[in-house]
């Protein structure tokens, strides 16, 4: 499955839920928010994976949200093994997690990614607006690790003022070896509209950063990754990956499609169009509402975006928060 730009698209973000238990201020404007919009029923949401999975889609990442609060996401885990796909993964804040970990890779999910922007108690609470979240989440992380989860991947979005004091501290942590730390840099998708160009942290700065304290090497990788990929340079265990869709955007390979939990498909996290997948999901049953689905996914591929424009002049932010888009 190839779009206009002869990208093949072989990655699917399926999101199962818009709800969260946490706030997080780079992407929810406040405590309370509105209410999300409805989900699909797992059956549906099976539906569009094997649709999606008959047009080439290799690998599933479910995400939210936050995916864990969906009761019956272990028993769906399960039901995708069917698609014969090289790969299902899981994006999550790990605050479920710890309770859930062994029974998410028994259900066939192969690797997790844990959302987590301080190694700091207290700053932590403060990001994402829940107390005592920081011990839940670091247990979700060691629950991850020995359930064979793995690479378990910590994500951190950098935001200037905020937490971009900690780089050395995550490196420090991916140094151990049983992490790969990921910086991310702060995307203007946040319910607040407080994104500025002034609060991203960018690779540059973060390379630089790394290079006065913990030197790395780049490790080789897919054109597609979204990920430049990095070891230390001293032999030490652990990875670090920085995605930086700002300061240097990966477009050009992108082989990612993403649907919300209510059944839009969203061909890039900057789109201004969704593709409704469900009058597609009531054309019918079996085989004719199967071909219904794989048109609508053809002709939303087909019309997916060259790239983002951040920054530019006349930028226009998606009409959702990240947290109803998926991550």
């Amino acid at each position: 499955m190839r779009d206009s730009h002869q990208r093949e698209i072989h990655d699917l973000r399926l999101s199962v839920t818009a709800r969260c238990n946490y706030r997080c201020v780079y992407c929810r404007a406040g405590e309370e928010s509105a209410q999300p919009p409805g989900e699909l029923s797992w059956e549906d949401l099976e539906a569009i994976a094997r649709a999606f999975a008959a047009l080439g889609i290799r690998k599933i990442r479910l995400t939210g949200g936050e995916p864990l609060l969906r009761p019956g996401l272990a028993a769906f885990a399960t039901r995708l093994q069917d698609l014969q796909l090289e790969d299902i993964a899981l994006t999550t804040n790990g605050h479920l997690l710890a309770e859930q970990a062994e029974s998410l890779r028994a259900a066939g999910i192969r690797r997790v990614t844990i959302s987590l922007d301080s190694v700091q108690p207290e700053k932590f609470a403060r990001i994402t607006r829940v107390k005592n979240g920081f011990a839940r989440v670091m247990a979700g992380i060691d629950a991850a690790c020995a359930a064979g989860l793995g690479p378990v991947k910590i994500n951190a979005v950098l935001l200037r003022g905020c937490n971009d004091d900690e780089i050395e501290a995550f490196a420090a942590l991916a140094r151990r070896g049983q992490v790969v730390v990921r910086f991310i840099e702060f995307m203007p998708l946040e319910e607040g509209r407080v994104w500025s160009p002034e609060l991203v942290v960018p690779m540059a700065e973060i390379l630089q950063r790394l290079a006065a304290s913990y030197p790395v090497v780049e490790i080789p990788c897919a054109p597609s990754e979204t990920a430049r990929r990095f070891r230390f340079a001293d032999g030490a265990p652990g990875e670090i990956g920085i995605i930086a869709p700002v300061t240097s955007p990966f477009c050009g390979q992108c082989s990612r499609i993403r649907v919300t939990a209510d059944g839009k498909i969203r061909t890039c996290l900057f789109s201004l169009r969704e593709w409704d997948l469900t009058a597609a999901l009531r054309a019918g049953s079996g085989a004719d509402r199967d071909a219904a689905l794989r048109r609508r996914i053809l002709e939303a591929v087909e019309r997916k975006e060259a790239r983002h424009h951040i920054g530019e002049p006349g930028f226009v932010r998606p009409g959702r928060a990240m947290v109803q888009i998926g991550g």
